[in-house]
């Protein structure tokens, strides 16, 4: 059995100096604590704020945080391929789900898109708002999914802002329901792989869905004109909506990447792409995240 898992926003506990200590949760995730009715003697998984991992052994929990011993000191899991979901603002709690769904499949941050069509206008203050609980939900998601980190949430940004933080991905794929049958996300996720001459654990693909009503042209042509490996990819002849597209998209890249079962192709070496001495000599400055956009204040008004 998995061990429940817990992240640290502040805490290292390489910097404790007690055999025994308190872990330092956030008041939501003492509650979740609570509600699991830890018990002295069990063993729990903690990310702690230096992204560090461990194994701890609640050692009393009479207070309102566990107080713990290290266990053991596990080994960080390599971090893997990244996929950013660009994902058009969806009325109601469809973006609750979106933020939760793709969490669990491995999706690693998101960047809400405030779209032309988007039904949901925020002014600032609401986008703050909506931005921490959206935030808090990611955090859950990947506890409950045992995941090693969680995903990075920015706040909502116009589509013209979104593009100029995309120029470095290894690949856009813009998902709209208007792309001919031919643009295959296979295709175009292993395209760029290969134009770039980079593995896929190293990729930094972006996955951009439309609200309900959709993508506009002239945003479908910004995001394609923001990288030169962007490109129009058709999710089949159905018709999704934004709340299903905003999971089935980036899922299926993971899987591509050799995620979601699909280790098997990344790890025969007979099955890995040549890369042809008449391609691109070496690799263009492709980001190492996309974290940079999640220090930027959002843009309401272009």
């Amino acid at each position: 059995m998995s061990l429940h898992r817990f992240f640290l926003d502040q805490q290292v506990i390489a910097a404790e100096d007690e055999a025994v200590f308190p872990l330092r949760l956030s008041a939501d995730d003492a509650r979740h604590a609570k509600v699991l009715r830890l018990q002295p003697g069990e063993h729990i998984a903690v990310v702690d704020a230096d992204s560090d991992y461990f194994e701890c052994e609640i050692v009393s929990f009479d207070d309102v945080v566990p107080l713990v011993s290290i266990a053991r000191h596990l080994e960080a899991p390599a971090d893997g391929p990244m996929v950013m979901l660009c994902q058009g603002l969806a009325k109601g709690d469809k973006m609750d789900d979106v933020v939760r769904h793709a969490t669990e499949v491995g999706v690693s941050c998101f960047l809400p898109l405030l779209c032309e069509r988007s039904v949901v206008k925020l002014d600032e203050k609401k986008a703050r708002s909506r931005t921490e609980r959206w935030r808090s939900i990611a955090k859950s998601a990947a506890m409950q999914a045992g995941l090693h980190r969680v995903p990075e949430v920015s706040e909502p940004m116009s589509v013209g802002q979104a593009a100029k933080f995309l120029a470095q991905a290894t690949a856009v794929l813009v998902c709209w329901e208007e792309a001919p049958s031919t643009c295959r996300l296979a295709d175009a996720v292993h395209s760029a792989l290969l134009e770039t001459r980079t593995p896929a654990e190293d990729a930094r693909i972006a996955v951009v869905v439309g609200p309900e009503g959709g993508l506009s042209q002239r945003e479908v042509d910004r995001l394609l004109a923001a990288n030169p490996r962007a490109s129009l990819v058709t999710l089949g002849p159905s018709i999704l909506r934004t709340e299903t597209a905003g999971v089935v998209a980036p899922a299926l890249v993971i899987y591509e990447l050799g995620g979601l079962g699909n280790a098997a192709a990344i790890d025969d070496d007979d099955e890995q792409p040549a890369f042809p001495e008449d391609r691109v000599a070496e690799a263009p400055a492709i980001a190492n995240s996309f974290a940079a956009m999640f220090d930027t204040p959002a843009a309401y008004d272009e």
